[in-house]
């Protein structure tokens, strides 16, 4: 047994004073508010939050960030950038990398990460035969960083789309694919996750996954019951082309091979129809917003009124990691959405916070966590109500404090399944920083 001492924390929907959370086993065995701490207690001074879930990520694209603003360029000269680092992976260096991107997320409050896994096999030359090296070394990665890991087992088999058809995956694509849906559930079946992590499905998009093996992965996922995630109308031109060729969206074609349902998060959803959002919402799908990112690229604000309005679930990413934040990701939803309306409020704080707790544990599959509940697993994030951020907020409203003033570094402490990662803003096992510059030298300058 575990004894944690909060002095403020969200549980459930409302904010409770000096909270005592008992952990057994990983789980919250009970909670008692208005407690005074007890001997043994391990105190955590501040605002504590569940842990925070990242629904999207591309551990690689770390290396990229600051890298490419120097030239004006466009999400397609962003694109060719990281090919690059694709080619230059192995499972070492992308281990080491992986490793300390998630170590830099821990100790921003996440605690869960969805790992959307595209660069599979190896290139030319290296020697390894096994076609699950690269996942093996991001749940490896994930493990020793302490958070929890949903591997998003990517299906990408075409190097595009345009209105005569699919064209064949060249350069770093040709590592992407395994040349057919049905050799892609082979090579997910051969995945062996530890106790922390699930596997998921994902495709890449629809340029990348033509139509009869979108119904493949419905198919897997049907079996499985496993999360299923999808770029979806990130850029206008895949919108164009996806009608040019099929004549309808992208949201329209997922749907007609199945693949929208509760378990199901459309990534970016940035250009929607009022159909795709009727489609989402009748399916019961969720959305992932990753608004650093897709101010990085240029990409557009998604219709997050309209999400709210249908009673779509969103959740947060951060994508390329421009930026790991998650209290960023959050309010920009809300801040994003005031510039395209005018109003503010569309998302109230408890709304954000949900978004990057429960909302985002639930598409990746950890229905246990997200919360501080009897029973869930003991994720605890305490965020400091004192830092130069969120000194002289209302200290009746922590929540909003949390959400509108706090950055990553207010984070105080992490707790992982009842285990303390990050204690006063060290993470127990990695010298993260160092750990990134060394293996991001490495990839782009070595």
């Amino acid at each position: 047994m575990t004894r944690y001492h909060c002095e403020h924390a969200l549980i459930g929907s409302g904010v409770e004073h000096d909270v005592e959370v008992m952990v057994h086993q990983g789980r919250i065995s009970t909670i008692t508010t208005d407690a005074a701490p007890a001997a043994d207690a391990k105190r955590l001074k501040g605002f504590t939050i569940p842990g925070m879930a990242n629904a999207h990520s591309h551990a690689f694209h770390r290396a990229l960030r600051s890298r490419t603003q120097a030239n004006r360029g466009t999400f397609w000269t962003w694109r060719e950038l990281m090919y690059r680092a694709a080619e230059r992976l192995t499972p070492e260096n992308y281990h080491r990398l992986a490793r300390a991107t998630f170590g830099e997320m821990a100790m921003a409050g996440i605690t869960a990460v969805g790992e959307f896994h595209y660069v599979h096999h190896q290139p030319d030359g290296t020697g390894y035969d096994d076609p699950n090296a690269m996942g093996t070394a991001l749940l490896a990665a994930a493990a020793e960083a302490g958070i929890r890991i949903t591997l998003l087992d990517t299906l990408y088999l075409h190097g595009g789309l345009d209105a005569n058809g699919y064209n064949d995956p060249t350069g770093a694509q040709s590592r992407y694919t395994d040349g057919a849906a049905d050799a892609w559930v082979d090579r997910i079946d051969g995945l062996d996750p530890a106790p922390g992590q699930l596997i998921g499905a994902a495709v890449h998009s629809v340029r990348a996954v033509d139509p009869d093996s979108l119904a493949v992965v419905a198919g897997w996922t049907d079996a499985t019951g496993a999360p299923i995630h999808a770029h979806v109308s990130e850029q206008v031109a895949e919108n164009d082309q996806c009608v040019a060729h099929h004549g309808c969206s992208p949201i329209e074609l997922l749907h007609s091979r199945g693949l929208l349902r509760s378990s199901f998060s459309a990534v970016h959803a940035t250009h929607l129809s009022a159909i795709d959002v009727r489609l989402l919402h009748e399916s019961g799908s969720t959305v992932c917003m990753c608004p650093t990112t897709e101010r990085d690229l240029g990409d557009g604000v998604g219709p997050t009124r309209a999400f709210a309005n249908a009673e779509i679930p969103i959740t947060l990413g951060s994508d390329s990691h421009a930026v790991i934040d998650h209290f960023e990701e959050a309010r920009a939803v809300e801040l994003d959405e005031r510039l395209v309306s005018r109003e503010r409020g569309i998302h109230s704080s408890a709304a954000l916070m949900q978004m990057a707790t429960t909302a985002g544990h639930r598409s990746l599959g950890w229905r246990d966590a997200g919360t501080i509940a009897v029973g869930g697993r003991a994720d605890l994030v305490t965020v400091a109500l004192d830092s130069i951020r969120t000194a002289g907020a209302d200290p009746s409203d922590p929540l909003s404090t949390a959400i509108f003033s706090a950055g990553a570094a207010d984070v105080r402490s992490v707790v992982v399944d009842g285990r303390m990662i990050v204690d006063d803003h060290q993470h127990l096992t990695l010298d993260v920083a160092r750990e990134l510059d060394t293996a991001i030298t490495d990839l782009m300058e070595g």
